[in-house]
């Protein structure tokens, strides 16, 4: 769809921030096209869009078989490199990152026959191993490695966002005032041309520095994993103080609403750092955003459709107590326990299939429901031609009663390379009441014959150590936009507002600023 809108707008001035790299590949494409000089900041931007060009894997992910491009592509991905280069020459340093690559694309560029443009040949030179081109990132090890944080925190205000990056190992090494006050002082003079979700990660970083025991961690693919906090401290007059520039900075750049209006339900939506979409579907939040479940019956779903050989799903539910230890499953193997019951497998799916898990959450004496839908044989998640999961909440009235869409509070597209997707996690709050909380993650799995028996340990701890993060969230943006939060209770509004909610209240007035899930990421600034 940006590839379709884009070409509108090429010959127009361009907003400075594109987060998302792989959008960033798609217009500079457009602009390739008509002529228009590349937004390309770094040489992997560049790279991305010789991928893009030669239909190949943007994010860098795969390998890409480059294609003989013409001559007019092959001098704006020359010049796009030269300039680049010439604009800093420590950018070299990224070359090595993906050097095969660079060595691939060598061949089809040409750089010898432009030699106008000498700081693009460079990159060449650096890949094939002809030039020496150190990283910040190497000079940055080389000065930890001898202790010398003085020396590290001055390098890196050459490189803010690397600085941000490295903030919890510098103030880790630093053993005197002097060198926290040299930290602290380069994050202050540097932090104004720092990318806002960069500020907010290391925020959300901060909260989580302290008490929290396990560390979680998903890549691009979603594929999570945990491991135990041995970290050292750092002091928490440090992080208090780390925390007050953060909060300043964020003020200065956030919108300053004449009336803030937020829905109670969206107060604990996680803020999307990533810059990447979720998984497309209805309802469907951010990573650590938490939801009140209401109803007495919670059902939920995996509906699969194959491609072209036999594929079954399996949807499993784990069942954890107050210390995640396994308290119980339902799966096919285990239709029925406390307070569920499981719909039955379902082996093949040719015209579409689907499997449910319904449970009295009266009943269920858990503390943690934790739905997995299991690839048990046959096509993947990224290889069915559809699937998805999702769950509904109905109420005692409607026990035994057909399908009702109108009680779906989420459906979301199952996607991703692991063979084991953790959509979400129920569990219950201190007060007893339920809540559900995102996880869009996945574990690798096995080739086949995945089952909930099988990988119940680390599934429990992925669970146990999103819930026990402590993410970002709507209530903590809008403290920093408005001293004074209404929260919405239904009523209409005389005065144009900002209202952030999970749908569109109708009725609001002319002028009024909304946000729902589908554009949350607006809020967050450049």
């Amino acid at each position: 769809i940006l590839g379709e809108w884009a070409p509108g707008g090429a010959a127009a001035p361009q907003r400075g921030e594109i987060p998302v790299r792989e959008h960033r590949a798609i217009i500079d494409e457009v602009r390739l096209a008509a002529g228009e000089k590349l937004l390309a900041g770094t040489v992997t931007d560049v790279l991305r869009l010789a991928c893009l060009l030669s239909d190949g894997d943007v994010s860098l992910s795969t390998p890409t078989r480059f294609r003989s491009l013409s001559r007019r592509s092959r001098r704006g991905l020359l010049a796009a490199l030269d300039a680049v280069i010439a604009d800093q020459p420590a950018k070299l340093g990224d070359v090595a990152a993906h050097r095969e690559a660079w060595k691939r694309l060598g061949e089809r560029l040409h750089p010898h026959e432009f030699p106008q443009w000498e700081h693009a040949a460079t990159v060449f030179e650096v890949a094939r191993g002809e030039r020496r081109a150190r990283s910040f990132m190497s000079r940055f090890e080389t000065l930890l490695a001898v202790d010398d944080v003085l020396g590290a925190a001055q390098l890196l205000r050459a490189a803010p966002g690397l600085l941000f990056r490295s903030l919890d190992r510098l103030l880790r090494t630093a053993t005197t005032d002097a060198e926290q006050e040299a930290v602290l002082a380069a994050v202050e003079s540097t932090i104004g041309v720092v990318s806002a979700r960069v500020i907010l990660s290391v925020r959300e970083h901060v909260d989580n520095r302290d008490g929290v025991a396990q560390r979680v961690f998903a890549n691009r693919l979603g594929r999570g994993r945990v491991q135990p906090d041995g970290r050292e401290p750092i002091d928490a007059s440090v992080l208090d103080r780390l925390r007050v520039l953060l909060d300043v900075e964020l003020k200065r750049r956030l919108p300053a609403p004449a009336r803030l209006v937020i829905d109670p339900d969206a107060v604990d939506i996680a803020l999307p750092l990533g810059g990447k979409a979720i998984s497309g579907g209805l309802g469907v939040l951010p990573r650590g955003s938490v939801s009140p479940v209401y109803g007495e019956r919670l059902r939920f779903f995996v509906y699969w459709r194959e491609q072209s050989a036999p594929t079954d799903f399996d949807l499993s539910a784990l069942l954890l107590d107050q210390d995640y230890e396994l308290d119980g499953w339902l799966s096919y193997t285990n239709l029925t326990s406390v307070g569920g019951v499981h719909s039955g497998d379902i082996t093949a799916a040719p015209d579409g299939a689907s499997e449910f898990i319904e449970l009295d959450l009266d009943k269920v004496v858990a503390h943690a429901i934790v739905p997995q839908v299991n690839v048990y044989s046959g096509e993947g998640f990224d290889e069915v031609a559809e699937s998805f999961f999702g769950f509904m909440l109905r109420d005692g009235d409607q026990r035994g009663l057909p399908y009702e869409p109108r009680t779906v509070r989420m459906k979301s597209d199952l996607r991703g390379a692991g063979r084991v997707a953790l959509p979400l996690v129920f569990f219950r709050a201190p007060s007893g009441e339920w809540r559900v909380k995102w996880l869009h993650l996945n574990l690798r799995g096995k080739p086949v014959f995945n089952a909930v028996e099988n990988n119940e340990v680390s599934a429990s701890a992925l669970a146990r150590a999103v819930i026990d993060r402590r993410y970002l969230t709507l209530a903590y943006l809008a403290r920093l936009m408005a001293e004074e939060v209404t929260l919405w209770d239904g009523r209409s509004f005389d005065e144009p507002v900002m209202f952030i909610g999970l749908t569109r209240p109708e009725g609001l007035p002319e002028g009024s600023q909304v946000f729902t899930p589908e554009n949350l990421s607006d809020l967050i600034p450049a």
